[in-house]
C-alpha cells in the first residue's frame, strides 16, 4: 500500500499553531525516548524523574515529583520501583516526618543520569538545537511561561 500525502484542510493561524506544537512535542518526545532506550536501557518517563532528581541538593518527597513531572502518581511509583531495581534511586526516611522517605539519585544515577543527558542533547542536536537560533528559544520560552501561568491543575 502506497503512502499519500493527505490535507487537513484550512486552519487558522491559532489551529496550525497548536498543531504545530502537538507535533512537535510528540516528534521530540519520541525522538528523545527512542534514543534513551536504544542506549540506555532507560525510557523518557525515567529520564525525566532523574532529571529533576539530579537537581536536587537533598531527597525529595515522591509526591513533589509527582507534582513536577508529566507522569501519573501512579506512573511515578512505577518509574520509582523501576530505577530503584536499577540502582539509581535511593528512598531514605525523611528528616521531618518518620512516616515518610525522601528520594535520591546514588552516585550510579547521577553517572547515569550524565550519560543519559549526553544523549538526549545528541538527539536533540539535528532536530532542536541546530534549527533554532538564540531568539528562536527565547520566543518558545516566552510562549512556554504564558501557557503554563494559565493551565489549569493537572487532574490525576
Amino acid at each position: 500500500m502506497s503512502r499519500e500525502d493527505i490535507a487537513m484542510g484550512e486552519l487558522s493561524d491559532r489551529d496550525h499553531a497548536f498543531y504545530g506544537l502537538v507535533w512537535a512535542g510528540t516528534t521530540l518526545t519520541t525522538r528523545v525516548d527512542q534514543a534513551l532506550t536504544r542506549a540506555h536501557d532507560l525510557p523518557l518517563s525515567w529520564f525525566e524523574v532523574m532529571l529533576w532528581l539530579n537537581a536536587q541538593t537533598a531527597p525529595v518527597a515522591p509526591s513533589s515529583l509527582g507534582a513536577r513531572t508529566l507522569l501519573s502518581r501512579s506512573q511515578v511509583s512505577r518509574v520509582l520501583d523501576a530505577l530503584q531495581a536499577r540502582g539509581l534511586i535511593e528512598r531514605v526516611p525523611s528528616v521531618t516526618d518518620a512516616r515518610s522517605v525522601g528520594i535520591a539519585l546514588t552516585a550510579e544515577g547521577r553517572k547515569a543520569f550524565a550519560e543519559a543527558d549526553a544523549t538526549r542533547r545528541q538527539a536533540l542536536a539535528e532536530a532542536f538545537d541546530d534549527r533554532l537560533e538564540g531568539s528562536d528559544i527565547d520566543a518558545l520560552n516566552a510562549v512556554w511561561a504564558k501557557l503554563k501561568a494559565t493551565a489549569p491543575p493537572r487532574s490525576r
